[in-house]
C-alpha cells in the first residue's frame, strides 16, 4: 500500500510513464517500453505492454469515448489526467480487466501519479466509460457515422488513413489489413550476407526473404545479433534491398541514400561485396549516421560501407557516381502501424504534402546520383498514393520503370502495376512500396 490507503501497481505506474513520454515527449511506444520493461517481473512487463500497446492502437477511439463520457473537451483536462483516463479506459474497453479492478485501479494511479484531489473527477468519468462495452460505445459513437467511418472507428484508425488506404485497396482487404494492423508484427531477425547464416537465429525460417528468420524471445539472446552479425528488421525491408541487388545493372559502387539507421545498409553491403561493389550510406544527421556505423560494424574494413554524415539533397558527391541507389526516402510511416501503433495518431492527413516536398528532392537527387543505365530503387514505409507513386509520376520522363514484382518473384500478390506494394495482411510484412527506376 502507498499514502493514504492507495495500491501502487509496478505494471500501471510504468505504463502510465510510458504513455507521459509518448503523449508529452513524441516518444516511440516501443522504445520506451524496452526500457520501462527491464525493472519489471516478466508477468508485470506483459500487462504493461498490452496495457500501453492497446492504448496506443486505440488512442484516438478513446479519446473519443472519454469526451463523450466526460461532456468535455480532452484538452480541459491536465494532459497526465488524460493518460491515465485512456489507460483505465483501454483496461475497461479493450483487456479482459473486472470492471471494478479497472476503475479502481485507475483512480490509484491518478491519486499517486497526478494528485488527490483529481481522483473524483476520474472515479466519475470510469464509471461512465464502463456504463458501456466497446460495441456499445461503437454503436453510440458511430450512430452519425457513414460505412467508412464506422469501419475506420470500429477498427482504431484515423478517417483519413481509411481514405488513403480505400484509394489503392477495395472494401473487404481495407478491413482485413486494418485488422493486421492491430496485431503487434512478429519479431523478424535478419542476417547480414556473408557473415551469418539464418539457421544461427534460430525459429522460423521467413517465407519469402532469404535472410530472415522469426524468432521469439530477446534478440540479444541471439549470438549473431549481439556481434553485430545479424539484426532485426521487418521482412518487408529486408525484400526491397534484395530486389535492388538483384537487378540488371552496370558495375560501379552502391549507393543508400537516406542510410539511417542501417538495415537496410547492413544488407546492402553484404549483397554489393559479393558482386565485388562497395556500399556508400549517407545520412543526414550525424546521430543516425553512427547507428549507421554499428550496424555494419561486423563487415571486414575491406568491405564495409563507406558512411557519410550527409544531405543527401544536396549531396557531396558528383553526378551519376553510383551504379545502383536506394533511395528509402522519410514518409508518414503508415505502413508500419503494427510496430509504431502511437503513429497512426501522431500523423495529420496534412503531413503528408509537408513530406512531399522532402521526397520529390531526394527522388531527384537519387536519379542524378545514378549513371545511366544505373537503377534507383525508391522506397516507403508507406502505401499512400501521394507518398509512392504520385512521386515517381513526377519523374517517369527521365527513367524507365521496370516491372518491380520481376524482382521479387517468390512474393505472391505483390504486383501492384508497375511496383510492388506489401501488406500486412498478404504478406505478413509492413505495407512496403518499391518502384524500380532505370535512368535513361
Amino acid at each position: 500500500m502507498s499514502r493514504k490507503g492507495r495500491r501502487y501497481d509496478p505494471a500501471r505506474s510504468a505504463a502510465f510513464k510510458v504513455m507521459r513520454a509518448v503523449t508529452g515527449n513524441g516518444a516511440y511506444a516501443n522504445l520506451e517500453l524496452a526500457r520501462r520493461r527491464a525493472s519489471l517481473d516478466p508477468q508485470d512487463a506483459a500487462f504493461t505492454t498490452e496495457l500501453v500497446s492497446g492504448t496506443c492502437r486505440a488512442l484516438g477511439s478513446y479519446d473519443r469515448v472519454l469526451v463523450a463520457a466526460s461532456g468535455r473537451e480532452l484538452r480541459t483536462l491536465q494532459p497526465a489526467v488524460v493518460d491515465v483516463l485512456r489507460l483505465g479506459t483501454h483496461q475497461l474497453l479493450g483487456m479482459r480487466v473486472p470492471a471494478h479492478a479497472a476503475i479502481s485501479t485507475t483512480v490509484d494511479l491518478a491519486a499517486l501519479e497526478v494528485g488527490e484531489r483529481l481522483v473524483g473527477l476520474v472515479n466519475a468519468i470510469m464509471h461512465k466509460v464502463a456504463a458501456h462495452d466497446w460495441l456499445g460505445w461503437l454503436e453510440i459513437l458511430g450512430a452519425k457515422e457513414d460505412n467508412l467511418g464506422r469501419i475506420a472507428l470500429a477498427n482504431h484508425h484515423p478517417r483519413w488513413i481509411a481514405e488513403a488506404f480505400l484509394d489503392v485497396l477495395p472494401l473487404p482487404e481495407l478491413i482485413d489489413t486494418f485488422a493486421a494492423n492491430n496485431v503487434p508484427a512478429k519479431p523478424t531477425l535478419v542476417v547480414r550476407p556473408g557473415l551469418a547464416e539464418v539457421i544461427e537465429l534460430g525459429g522460423e525460417p521467413a517465407r519469402y526473404s532469404p535472410f530472415g528468420a522469426y524468432a521469439d524471445g530477446d534478440p540479444a539472446l541471439v549470438a549473431a545479433v549481439r556481434e553485430g552479425r545479424a539484426g532485426v528488421q521487418d521482412e518487408g525491408s529486408q525484400l526491397v534491398a534484395l530486389a535492388l541487388a538483384r537487378v540488371e545493372a552496370p558495375r560501379g559502387n552502391w549507393l543508400d541514400l537516406c542510410a539511417g539507421p542501417g538495415g537496410k545498409t547492413a544488407i546492402l553491403a553484404g549483397l554489393a561485396a559479393e558482386q565485388g561493389d562497395r556500399l556508400v550510406a549517407a545520412e543526414r544527421h550525424p546521430h543516425r549516421a553512427e547507428l549507421v556505423a554499428a550496424n555494419i560494424r561486423a563487415y571486414p574494413e575491406d568491405i564495409r560501407p563507406v558512411v557519410i554524415a550527409a544531405d543527401s539533397t544536396r549531396p557531396p558527391w558528383a553526378a551519376g557516381s553510383f551504379s545502383r541507389v536506394l533511395a528509402d526516402v522519410p514518409c508518414t510511416g503508415l505502413g508500419a502501424l503494427r510496430r509504431r501503433p502511437e503513429s497512426r495518431w501522431r500523423h495529420q492527413s496534412g503531413d503528408v504534402a509537408d513530406l512531399n516536398l522532402l521526397q520529390r528532392q531526394l527522388i531527384d537527387s537519387a536519379i542524378e546520383s545514378v549513371q545511366p543505365g544505373g537503377v534507383v530503387a525508391y522506397v516507403t514505409c508507406s502505401p499512400h498514393a501521394a507518398e509512392t507513386v504520385e512521386i515517381v509520376a513526377g519523374v517517369a520522363d527521365r527513367v524507365e520503370v521496370l516491372r518491380a514484382a520481376d524482382y521479387l518473384p517468390e512474393v505472391p500478390e505483390a504486383a501492384s502495376g508497375e511496383f510492388v506494394q506489401l501488406w500486412p495482411h498478404r504478406h505478413g510484412t509492413d505495407a512496403m512500396f518499391l518502384a524500380m527506376l532505370r535512368r535513361r
